[in-house]
């Protein structure tokens, strides 16, 4: 049997659509699922008003309490022009909080508020939760063959 997805609605019900060689695109396969993880991610953080991004800056900084802006920037590959509204709007909402740098004064350390410390205590055993309904999907087995794969992908060529 050949893989097909459901398209929307039409005057005589759903009708199925070959999707063809696209269910053995690496990227378009991996594009799909990230969909799906992302609205189920959506879903389950709701309650704490956490998109992906930001639930991945507060983890880090946990993780890296003082870590100076550039830093951050540069181990995630990410532009200061993006991180720098988002940054702002972690400490609008009383989350994360940038220092001065004892050592160089333009430079600045990230922290987590203590209120950014019991949101992102909640936020994580939500992520938790919705982490075990993936994993009932693919089994404990397939999620470690996954992140595996996903790892190697990741690493640079």
């Amino acid at each position: 049997m050949r893989p097909t997805a459901r398209s929307g609605r039409r005057s005589g019900g759903a009708r199925s659509i070959e999707l063809g060689p696209l269910t053995r695109s690496i990227g378009y396969m991996l594009r799909r699922a990230q969909i799906t993880a992302v609205a189920g991610f959506l879903e389950a953080l709701k309650e704490v008003e956490l998109r992906p991004t930001q639930f991945a800056v507060l983890l880090i900084i946990r993780e890296n309490p003082g870590i100076r802006q550039t830093e951050f920037c540069d181990a995630l590959g990410i532009q200061k022009a993006n991180f720098v509204p988002l940054l702002n709007h972690l400490e609008w909402r009383g989350l994360a909080e940038r220092r001065t740098g004892t050592s160089d004064r333009r430079s600045c350390a990230l922290y987590l508020t203590p209120r950014g410390q019991e949101l992102l205590r909640r936020a994580c055993v939500l992520h938790d939760a919705h982490e075990a309904r993936l994993t009932a999907r693919i089994g404990k087995r397939g999620r470690e063959v996954l992140l595996s794969l996903l790892r190697k992908l990741h690493d640079p060529l």
